[in-house]
């Protein structure tokens, strides 16, 4: 049963429409709200069939408004809204009744430059690529059947549930291993690299994803801080980051050694699909059936012929044939041995024959003489000598001292 003290809150409580009104009504009473102009940078822009919609951030504390520009009033507008660049909006703040958050309605856009977010992005992005982090010759190669994948994204985002489901469809069995860490606000980048030393220090991952589901681009700066670049470009595994985002690709992403372009695509570039593994498996099972059926009907065939060679020519006719074909080798060989001998004979008495003229002693055996000096040098003329030296005559049988008397040129 209801107490007085309820009936009367209840009483006095206000509806939420009630709420609602209330807030608009003080929103559109107050002059400072009405033709308000605000300085801020346009984080993400999108066109729609009511208008265009946009954020305006604060680069200086993260704070930001989303705003709208309605359909008619687009072909006012001096600039359209472009994300990186900082403008000056006019317009009117009002409540958007179906969330209930407040909203600017924008009549006019000025450009004022470069945004400081951006400038900041840009000059950090340069940096890093002249140190060389975004070249493709440090990036690595996933490997082909990882057993162990380690995953760093928040335990509550959709991510985690999306590449969960990935994985598991696609290759059973896996082993996943999370790091949970923030992805969103001034302290997702410190946690996102507590989360990457964890995983190395761990030890057990082949690879590592990185996974944000989809957001805007000012809810995804965390993926361009440089501790974040650093902890990607020094992990020991190769890194693949999965986050879900139609902007440019952050700074985590060309670091990367793969980009995917959500946690989905991320988790089926990881590993491969176990349904295709089973089917080019049993692929390469047909084709090695099939070529060893081929060498085992060429080897049969092979069988057969030579089956049939014996079958034509009997065994005891074959070795036959193969003693007649050793004795005419025998034959042959000894006849070339004996033809080899009697050349050499003949070969031989011819040498003897010669020695035997050329030989000296045979000369002197017919009655000639060798003259000698006294040093024992062979005299050839009687200029060789002088009258009264002693000659000495070599004779077939002994020697003869003789003295010159006489010389007849």
């Amino acid at each position: 049963m209801m107490t007085s003290t309820q009936a009367q809150l209840l009483e006095n409580a206000l509806s939420v429409a009630g709420l609602t009104d209330y807030i608009q009504t003080t929103l559109q009473d107050d002059p400072q709200l009405r033709g308000v102009w605000v300085l801020g940078e346009v984080s993400s822009a999108k066109k729609h069939a009511y208008g265009i919609f946009f954020t305006l951030a604060d680069p200086d504390d993260n704070s930001s408004i989303t705003c709208v520009v309605w359909k008619s009033q687009i072909a006012k507008l001096t600039a359209f809204p472009t994300e990186g660049e900082q403008m000056l909006i006019l317009g009117n703040v009002g409540l958007f009744r179906k969330q209930g958050r407040y909203q600017l309605s924008v009549w006019q856009i000025l450009p004022v430059g470069a945004g400081f977010q951006a400038l900041r992005y840009r000059q950090l992005r340069n940096r890093l690529a002249a140190e060389g982090l975004f070249d493709e010759e440090r990036k690595r190669s996933l490997p082909p059947h990882p057993h162990t994948i380690a995953v760093v994204t928040s335990p509550q985002a959709a991510a985690w549930g999306d590449i969960q489901r990935t994985l598991a469809s696609r290759y059973p069995g896996l082993r996943v291993l999370l790091s949970p860490t923030l992805v969103q606000g001034d302290r997702a980048p410190e946690a996102i690299v507590h989360a990457i030393d964890r995983v190395c220090r761990d030890g057990r991952a082949q690879v590592l994803i990185l996974a944000r589901g989809g957001g805007a681009t000012e809810d995804l700066a965390a993926f361009d801080d440089e501790r974040v670049v650093r902890a990607i470009a020094t992990c020991p595994i190769p890194v693949i980051t999965g986050i879900g985002h139609q902007r440019d690709e952050s700074l985590a992403d060309l670091v990367a050694d793969w980009c995917a372009h959500t946690p989905t695509a991320a988790a089926e570039r990881v590993v491969p699909e176990l349904a295709v593994l089973c089917d080019e498996h049993r692929d390469r099972q047909f084709r090695l059936n099939r070529a060893v059926v081929a060498q085992l009907q060429q080897a049969r065939s092979q069988i057969q012929q030579l089956r049939q060679r014996l079958s034509l020519v009997p065994v005891r006719r074959q070795l036959q044939q193969e003693r007649q074909h050793l004795e005419r080798l025998d034959r042959q060989l000894r006849q070339a041995v004996r033809h080899r001998l009697q050349h050499a004979r003949h070969h031989q008495q011819l040498l003897r024959e010669k020695l035997a003229v050329l030989d000296p002693q045979a000369v002197l055996q017919r009655g000639y003489a060798v003259v000698r000096g006294s040093d024992g040098e062979i005299l050839r003329s009687p200029s060789d000598t002088k009258i009264g030296r002693v000659l000495t005559l070599q004779l077939a049988r002994g020697r003869v001292k003789v003295k010159v008397t006489k010389l007849d040129p």
